[in-house]
C-alpha cells in the first residue's frame, strides 16, 4: 500500500508515542523522543494533536514528525526505514507542498537524523544546513553520584516553584502554572519527572523535566534552566547530575540532550556533569 500522511485527530498522539518509545535505543542518532511531545503537551492536549504528523504504510506508523512551530518541522523514522525510498520521497513532497499541512511557505526547517535517506532528497532539492546542535549522552549502567544539592521532585503543590524558575531561567519563557498542569496531565509524563535544586539557603537555584522511553531505553532532559540570579555557582552541574540519577531511578540506559553549538556554557556543564558530547547535527532549511 502506498504512504499514508496523517493527523492524530481527537484521539491524540498515543499511537506517534507509542511508536517513538519503540525506536529510542543507544547507538541511534539523535532523535525525536517522547519527551519532546511531552514536553509540547503544555500547550494543551488539542495543540499537541495538531501539531503531530505521522506518515504509515499498511497501518504501521514508519515515521513521526512533531511541528515544533509552523516553520520547523521536528521528523524521525523507524529505525528499518530510515532508507525507504518510498517514504523518504513522500515526505519530501509533504513538506515542500504547504497545501499538505506539514510545513508553511517560505523560510522552513526540518530536523531528521544524520541518517536518514530524507536528508539526502531534501539536499537534492536544494535544502542547505543550518545551525549545528550537539547532542550529549552519559551512560547510566553504574549509579549516580550524589549531585551535592538538596533535590526535589516536583508535585502539583510545588508547581509554582518548578514555572517560576523555568521563567527566571529562559527570558522568553511562557512556562505557567496551567501550562505546568496541561504538560502533567499527558500521557507522556507517567514517565516522567520535574525536579527543582535549592542551595544551601533553600532558594530554588534551578529545575530540570526528564522524560524516560522505557526500561532500558535512552531518557531525556527537556528542558534545564538554572535561575539567572544563580549563575556562577555549579548549579547547571548539579541538576544535570541529578537529572541522570532520577532517569536511572526510572530504568533509562542513557540520559540525553541536545544544545545549540553556540551555547558553550551549557555544552561545558553537561560535560562536567559526565554527559559525553556526540558528533554536532544540524536542522535542514530551504530559503525564503
Amino acid at each position: 500500500m502506498a504512504i499514508t500522511l496523517d493527523e492524530p485527530g481527537a484521539d491524540g498522539p498515543s499511537g506517534a508515542l507509542a511508536a517513538l518509545r519503540e525506536w529510542q535505543h543507544d547507538g541511534a542518532p539523535a532523535q525525536l523522543h517522547p519527551g519532546d511531545l511531552g514536553w509540547f503537551r503544555r500547550f494543551g492536549a488539542e495543540a499537541t494533536a495538531a501539531a503531530v504528523r505521522t506518515w504509515s504504510r499498511d497501518g504501521r506508523i514508519l515515521a513521526v514528525g512533531l511541528l515544533d512551530d509552523p516553520e520547523l518541522l521536528r521528523l524521525t523514522t523507524a529505525p528499518d526505514a530510515r532508507r525507504d525510498e518510498e517514504l523518504a520521497r513522500r515526505v519530501v513532497e509533504d513538506v515542500a507542498e504547504p497545501a499538505r499541512g506539514v510545513l508553511v511557505p517560505g523560510r522552513v526547517y526540518v530536523d531528521a537524523p544524520a541518517d536518514a535517506l530524507v536528508r539526502d532528497l531534501l539536499f537534492e532539492e536544494g535544502w542547505r544546513t543550518d545551525e549545528p546542535w550537539t547532542p550529549l549522552r552519559r551512560d547510566l549502567a553504574e549509579p549516580v553520584e550524589d549531585p551535592g544539592l538538596r533535590i526535589e521532585v516536583v508535585g502539583p503543590e510545588q508547581a509554582p516553584v518548578r514555572t517560576a524558575v523555568q521563567r527566571a531561567s529562559f527570558d522568553r519563557s511562557t512556562f505557567t502554572d496551567e501550562r505546568w498542569r496541561a504538560m502533567a496531565a499527558g500521557p507522556a509524563y507517567a514517565s516522567a519527572r520535574c525536579l527543582v535544586a535549592r542551595d544551601d539557603r533553600g532558594e530554588a537555584v534551578a529545575a530540570v523535566t526528564v522524560w524516560s522511553a522505557g526500561p532500558g531505553r535512552p531518557g531525556l532532559l527537556e528542558p534545564m534552566g538554572v535561575h539567572r540570579d544563580h549563575r556562577g555557582h555549579g548549579h547547571g552541574h548539579a541538576i544535570a547530575v541529578a537529572a541522570a540519577a532520577a532517569l536511572r531511578e526510572l530504568g533509562s540506559s542513557s540520559a540525553l540532550v541536545c544544545t545549540p553549538s553556540s551555547n558553550v556554557g551549557a555544552v561545558a556543564t553537561y560535560a562536567s556533569a559526565g554527559f559525553r558530547p556526540l558528533p554536532e547535527v544540524h536542522d535542514l532549511c530551504r530559503g525564503a
